[in-house]
């Protein structure tokens, strides 16, 4: 991913105990200059492991050359084989049972996973979860392994910038390594690596391979899982992002379990506020969610929201902006019940929200198959939950592309998943039934217009 030419690269249970607000000073004399980690490395780097991940990709056989196997054909000669890859990363032991917290991205796609402790052990695991909207991932340890020294959560919300962190992790292979810094920055958001963006940014060293390590405290404590890295080189250059650990607590509990998660979901739409727009509405500072639409028979409808309100704090936490409330929602429990402080008609108020389980994206889905243009296309019928994971409006009417088989006449004519597709050869798509008669037809040609991306496109194809 590549951002104004600035590299984002993605680096391949106990009970929380209390966090106590401890007093933050300077080194005063000499002695104290000479203070050492230690302590916190030896009782954290035990629980630090290596996770070994192993793929099988197909690579294409043959020439190599596109007119000669146009000439030869794909005979299964020149069929694709197998080939097996690995890819390293870190993860960190958050139960005495085994339970692993990683970065998704580190074991995707895996046929094997193994993970070796800083004493050498070697262990096969079990993928438990694997949640790529948090690019987090829970591996088990296998049965019988006996206990783990493990990390225990701190409560991330308690730290503050310029506080001492450690990263450990495996970065690029050598081995189980330390590296110190500071909290650089919070709630860093926008940065388009993940569904939930609210990441604690550190300077201490984090490479390739440190992927899914532990961020901790001078307590030993787990604050942030690290996930990548920002860099114009490949390699460190002081700008490190890690999940928080509030985040990933939720996600060790759903894999401790059985490895399903719920998230709350809130039913509305919202926007950031700028300068402009908050001085319009009376606020001195652009800052919180400003709800632009409301879903109906949502929780947050059931709350009393309005369009125009602005969320500004929920249970006293501030909210900076929409994407800083979908993390605090996220880590909430269904069936719980939070205060949200608004704005509204230029005057504070307080709305209860009741955290609701989301409705199922949609269970009217079809399947196009056949001798026709659309084959291999999987549509299901918009409801608000699917047009809001697509970034639609609640009132978006079509049906919407969830899958596309590789290779398929679908994939061909260019339908991407996401696509919304509104009408086809000047009718209409309402309903799952009208694409589904339309699409198993064979008309000369097709007119089809689609949203994409937030773009309408207009298209003519062969039918």
């Amino acid at each position: 991913m590549i951002r104004k030419s600035i590299v984002a690269i993605l680096l391949v249970l106990a009970p929380a105990a209390a966090f106590a607000q401890v007093e933050r000073t300077v080194p005063q004399s000499q002695e104290e200059i000479q203070l050492s980690y230690s302590p916190v490395v030896q009782q954290v780097a035990p629980a630090v492991v290596n996770v070994y991940a192993t793929r099988v990709t197909q690579q294409q056989s043959g020439f190599g050359d596109p007119f000669f196997d146009q000439f030869f054909g794909r005979s299964p000669l020149f069929n694709q084989r197998p080939q097996t890859s690995q890819s390293l990363g870190s993860g960190v032991i958050v139960s005495a049972d085994g339970m692993i917290l990683t970065n998704n991205h580190v074991v995707e796609g895996a046929t094997d996973i193994r993970v070796v402790l800083n004493d050498g052990r070697e262990y096969p695991v079990e993928l438990v979860l694997a949640d790529p909207s948090t690019d987090l991932a829970v591996l088990r340890a296998e049965d019988g392994a006996g206990e783990f020294p493990f990390v225990t959560f701190a409560d991330s919300d308690q730290l503050e910038v310029g506080d001492l962190v450690l990263a450990i992790g495996n970065p690029f292979g050598v081995g189980q390594s330390v590296s110190s810094g500071i909290v650089s920055a919070l709630a860093r958001t926008g940065m388009g690596m993940t569904d939930y963006q609210f990441f604690i940014q550190t300077d201490a060293a984090i490479n390739p391979g440190n992927s899914g390590g532990a961020l901790v405290d001078m307590n030993g404590q787990l604050v942030g899982i690290n996930t990548a890295l920002f860099t114009r080189s490949g390699g460190s250059q002081g700008i490190g992002f890690a999940i928080p650990s509030n985040m990933a607590r939720v996600i060790a509990d759903a894999g401790a379990a059985g490895g399903e998660i719920v998230r709350p979901w809130l039913g509305a739409q919202m926007q950031m506020l700028d300068a402009d727009l908050a001085a319009s509405l009376g606020l001195v500072t652009p800052r919180g969610a400003l709800v632009t639409e409301i879903a109906p028979d949502s929780p947050a409808e059931a709350a009393g929201l309005a369009s125009g309100d602005v969320i500004t704090a929920i249970d006293g936490v501030a909210v900076q902006d929409p994407e800083a409330l979908n993390y605090r929602v996220a880590t909430k429990p269904v069936g719980s019940i939070s205060e949200l402080t608004l704005w509204r008609n230029g005057a504070e108020t307080t709305a209860t929200l009741e955290m609701g389980a989301p409705p199922a994206t949609s269970d009217r889905q079809a399947t196009i198959s056949g001798n026709t243009r659309f084959a291999g296309v999987s549509a299901a019928e918009l409801n608000p939950a699917l047009a809001q994971q697509l970034g639609l409006g609640f009132s978006t009417q079509g049906v919407a592309v969830v899958e596309v088989e590789a290779g398929s006449p679908a994939a061909r004519m260019g339908l991407e998943q996401g696509d919304v597709i509104v009408a086809l050869n000047g009718t209409e798509i309402r309903d799952i039934e009208t694409f589904e008669s339309l699409a198993s037809q064979r008309p000369r040609a097709w007119q089809i217009i689609l949203q994409r991306e937030g773009r309408v496109i207009r298209s003519v194809v062969s039918g």
